[in-house]
């Protein structure tokens, strides 16, 4: 349950500090100054600002060494101390211009764990990180911004925000990891050299000839109506909830499978069964999901898994509702399975084929990616950082206790990433209707394969 500072507590959380920090290179980056296009990854991707929260418990290091750790670990990813811009082309562009990542100090007046217990926040997340641009004004806005939250016990809470068009998840994961390390190693810190070349994820065939339909999956083109019929506006409020589900539950629904399945699989399978069953959808209507598929090791040129930027495609498992809940937990697997395995070398290629005959046309294209306040019910998106190295976002002096994504923009919207409370646990940060809250918490933690909410 989420609760309110009062007025006066929230004027003493005000920023005290804000400062622009730029990366430090023993000589000039052999990408400084350039107008990177973003690559049709990039533009399939969500033009929005993606936040996450990570939680430290005292003792923490200062500002000033996660300023001077920061400086040397965003030298290898010149593109986040650069802008968003549109080249003499009129294509939308990452500008490596180095004018840096935007960084603000806080102090607040309470012992953190007055707002964080169990790993989770008992209080509002608001203020705890940088405010998101309004969505037309990302051009020129720091495509890295962090809000250094310090508490009176010495505890920190660190809140990002970072542009979708930089990085997928799996690069700002190592990107994370990268800071943890500079600010660790202090002098002795080695800078890592991650793959930059964004223009190698998407080289067409010489005659390019896509073989699947592209529009109105990734993307739709100016005359179609794809993306205004796919989602709508909400017309109730939209509630972030978390789902913990220990090592014990995960082991208990793969055995309920009845074949080898990974935890991600098992655990959409059982996400889709409840939230289907909240949301009280007549049998006969049909629900996807949109998977995010890391396309690094499938294409028929592997990109190398350090690569900097987008590679996500989706999967787009679909089955009647009917099933959905009626179907055994092995079934519904197979079907997920089943739509991941056919993003394969063969899709991705024709992908980028379709991408590259759209750009001769100089046809536009907008992506099918939902924005922020929109409605996905029946269907659900999911995003994967199951192999999010927590343990590796160490500053010194251990793990973060806790990790949140605040704020999920879209009804429908899930992310899966490991249990910072629990060994081999899960949670599952996602956004709900008002209205399905109650139903989906009754049945959430239910084995009961065929369970329908009970009010």
């Amino acid at each position: 349950m989420e609760t309110t500072y009062p007025e006066k507590k929230r004027k003493e959380m005000e920023t005290t500090a804000s400062k622009m920090v730029k990366p430090v290179y023993s000589a000039p980056h052999p990408l400084a100054g350039e107008m990177i296009p973003l690559t049709l990854f990039d533009r399939a991707a969500m033009d929005t600002f993606v936040s996450l929260i990570l939680v430290y418990p005292a003792p923490t290091p200062s500002n000033e060494a996660l300023m001077e750790g920061l400086r040397r670990a965003v030298a290898p990813y010149p593109h986040l101390a650069g802008r968003l811009a549109v080249d003499r082309s009129g294509r939308r562009s990452i500008h490596l211009n180095n004018d840096g990542v935007l960084v603000l100090d806080a102090e607040v007046p309470v012992d953190m764990a007055s707002v964080v217990a169990d790993c989770c926040f008992t209080a509002t997340t608001e203020g705890l990180y940088p405010a998101l641009p309004p969505p037309g004004e990302n051009i020129g806005a720091a495509l890295l911004q962090i809000k250094l939250n310090r508490y009176k016990c010495g505890g920190l809470v660190i809140g990002i925000i970072h542009h979708h068009h930089a990085a997928d998840g799996h690069s700002f994961s190592n990107f994370l990891t990268t800071w943890a390390s500079a600010v660790r190693q202090a002098s002795d810190f080695t800078a890592p050299s991650p793959s930059l070349d964004r223009a190698a994820t998407a080289v067409p065939r010489s005659v390019p000839t896509p073989a699947f339909d592209h529009r109105c999956t990734e993307f739709s083109g100016e005359e179609d109506g794809c993306r205004s019929s796919s989602y709508s506006h909400p017309t109730c409020k939209i509630k972030n909830l978390t789902l913990r589900f220990t090592a014990q539950f995960v082991t208990e629904l793969k055995a309920r499978v009845g074949a080898p399945c990974s935890t991600f699989q098992c655990l959409l399978a059982h996400v889709w069964k409840k939230i289907t069953a909240a949301r009280r959808l007549k049998p006969d209507e049909f629900t996807q999901v949109r998977v995010a598929v890391d396309c690094r090791g499938r294409a028929n040129h592997a990109v190398p898994p350090d690569f900097f930027g987008n590679m996500v495609l989706w999967a787009f498992p679909r089955l009647q509702v009917r099933d959905v809940l009626g179907w055994t937990y092995g079934g519904v697997v197979g079907a997920i399975r089943d739509a991941i395995g056919r993003v394969d070398a063969a899709y991705i290629q024709s992908f980028v084929d379709f991408g590259s005959l759209a750009d001769v046309n100089r046809e536009e294209l907008a992506a099918t990616a939902p924005t922020s306040g929109t409605m996905l019910c029946p269907d659900l998106e999911v995003d994967s950082s199951l192999g999010f190295r927590f343990h590796q976002i160490d500053l010194g002096h251990g793990p973060p206790s806790a990790f949140l994504m605040p704020d999920l923009p879209v009804e429908g919207l899930m992310t899966f990433v490991p249990s910072c409370s629990a060994k081999g646990g899960v949670d599952v940060h996602m956004a709900v209707a008002e209205g399905h809250v109650a139903a989906l918490e009754h049945i959430c933690y239910s084995l009961d394969e065929r369970a329908k909410p009970k009010l």
